[in-house]
């Protein structure tokens, strides 16, 4: 069996909506003004690395426990899968593959985002991020790992996988070639075209 990972905001589904109203809840109830254009701007590094930004390091643990009890919330109407996404994990499947889902979300609240939208994921890492992404691949056996942000692609090669660069989120495919990443594609439908030659690299069949 065969193991594609995938990171999950803006690669699997555009949760800016649900983030944007949570970074709102956060800033009224602590009055710290966090501007949340800035925010969904450079998604990807974990929750505290953002907040760290905001606010004193003695308030960051608090500001995070405060905005993930708003997103919980908020991700039930403000995430969207992203084109492809039901397809590309269903496509892993029909090849016998695992689809699973690696992110700096905490693995609840990426679960939801997921039931959100419909997509069954065979396995979720959470709250990880950098490095961290590629252990937790390597722990899977991933063949490839899709994602949007120049960590992503370090995580793919970390964790000595297929690193496949999609445009859809932070960087775009000059970045993303420039920090590695074998392909390239502009949305899900792309990967698509891809497993077949990721079923044969990793040994198995289709």
């Amino acid at each position: 069996m065969f193991v594609v990972g995938f990171d999950l905001d803006m690669t699997l589904v555009d949760s800016r909506p649900g983030i944007r109203a949570s970074f709102a809840a956060l800033t009224a109830d602590t009055g710290v003004a966090v501007d949340a254009n800035v925010v969904v701007a450079r998604l990807g590094p974990k929750l505290e690395s953002e907040l760290a930004h905001w606010f004193a390091p003695e308030d960051v643990d608090r500001a995070a426990e405060i905005y993930r009890h708003h997103y919980a919330l908020e991700c039930r109407t403000g995430t969207f899968a992203l084109p492809g996404a039901t397809e590309v994990f269903d496509a892993v499947h029909a090849r016998g593959g695992r689809a699973i889902v690696v992110t700096a979300k905490p693995a609840p609240l990426a679960a939801m985002c997921l039931d959100t939208v419909g997509l069954h994921a065979d396995g979720v890492a959470g709250h990880v991020h950098g490095a961290e992404k590629g252990d937790a691949l390597r722990g899977y056996g991933a063949v490839a790992y899709v994602g949007d942000t120049v960590p992503d692609i370090e995580a793919a090669h970390t964790a000595s996988c297929v690193a496949i660069g999609i445009t859809t989120g932070t960087d775009d495919d000059e970045t993303l070639r420039a920090a590695g990443a074998r392909h390239i594609v502009t949305d899900l439908f792309g990967v698509i075209t891809l497993l077949d030659e990721l079923v044969a690299g990793s040994g198995g069949t289709s």
